[in-house]
């Protein structure tokens, strides 16, 4: 792990609770330093799936957007699909997850966790 690209403007925006609940799962898994890294991969019933891990620290080549000194890495591959995005932790009595608000995407599934640029 070396340097990470950090940009002026923000991949990715996140909500105070997506902040908590990012620095609450670093806290329980004992990572400090450690972040939530984002990327995207091709699937999901409207072509392309968000995928979250929490990992020790970001990759070389990974894009960082910094809130409240949480840290989210974004694999380069998908910077350009989720850039403008705000991040939020969804929790409902049936389901809990991270949820993306995409102005990139032009369709989504209605659990959205996969979206479509196209």
């Amino acid at each position: 792990m070396a340097n990470p690209t950090s940009s002026d403007s923000k991949v990715v925006s996140l909500t105070e609770k997506a902040v908590e609940k990012i620095r609450r799962q670093l806290e329980k898994d004992e990572m400090p330093g450690g972040c939530l890294r984002i990327k995207v991969s091709a699937g999901g019933c409207s072509g392309m799936n968000y995928e979250f891990e929490f990992v020790k620290g970001p990759e070389f080549t990974d894009e960082i957007s910094e809130t409240d000194g949480v840290t989210v890495a974004i694999d380069p591959k998908a910077v350009a699909l989720i850039k403008g995005s705000t991040l939020d932790w969804h929790q409902t009595l049936m389901e809990a997850g991270f949820r993306i608000t995409n102005p990139n995407a032009t369709a989504s599934c209605n659990c959205g966790t996969s979206f479509s640029t196209f």
